[in-house]
C-alpha cells in the first residue's frame, strides 16, 4: 500500500482525470495505491500504464460519463474505458476479477507514476482465462 507518491499524498477520496479533463473520476482509496503493477497483455503493452485496483463501488464518474468510450476484445469480459476526446485510458473492469476496476495510476491528481519504483509486471500473455479456453 502506497500513501505517498513522490510529493503527492494519496487521499481517501482522490480525484483522477484524463489528459484533457473531460473525464473526472473520484476514487475511494482508504489504503492508498494498493498493488501497483503493469501487465504484458496485448493492450497493456501498448498503453503502458501502471494500474492498481479497487472494488467497483470505489470509482465514481464525477464528470464526462458521456465522453468515455468502451473497448472490449478477446473474451469481452474486461471493459476498457478511454476518454473519447484525448484518448487516455482511465480505468477498466478487470477480466481476472470483474468485481474490480483497474485504474490508471497516472490519472491520479498530482501523481507521477514514475515516482513508484519496482513496479512488477503481471503475465497477461498467459492469462488463466485464455488457458482455460485453449484446453
Amino acid at each position: 500500500m502506497i500513501k505517498q507518491v513522490g510529493p503527492t499524498t494519496i487521499h481517501e477520496k482522490h480525484l483522477a482525470s484524463c489528459h484533457c479533463g473531460a473525464v473526472v473520476l473520484r476514487l475511494h482509496l482508504p489504503d492508498g495505491v494498493v498493488n501497483p503493477r503493469r501487465c504484458d497483455c496485448s493492450i497493456c503493452r501498448r498503453k503502458g500504464a501502471i494500474v492498481a485496483s479497487v472494488p467497483l463501488s470505489a470509482i465514481e464518474i464525477v464528470q464526462g460519463h458521456d465522453q468515455l468510450t468502451l473497448y472490449e476484445f478477446n473474451t469481452n469480459t474486461a471493459k476498457h474505458y478511454f476518454c473519447s476526446v484525448c484518448g487516455i485510458y482511465t480505468h477498466h473492469q478487470r477480466r481476472s476479477n470483474p468485481d474490480e476496476y483497474g485504474y490508471n495510476v497516472g490519472c491520479l491528481e498530482g501523481v507521477n507514476p514514475f515516482d513508484i519504483k519496482g513496479v512488477p509486471t503481471n503475465d497477461g500473455v498467459n492469462h488463466p482465462a485464455d488457458q482455460a479456453r485453449r484446453t
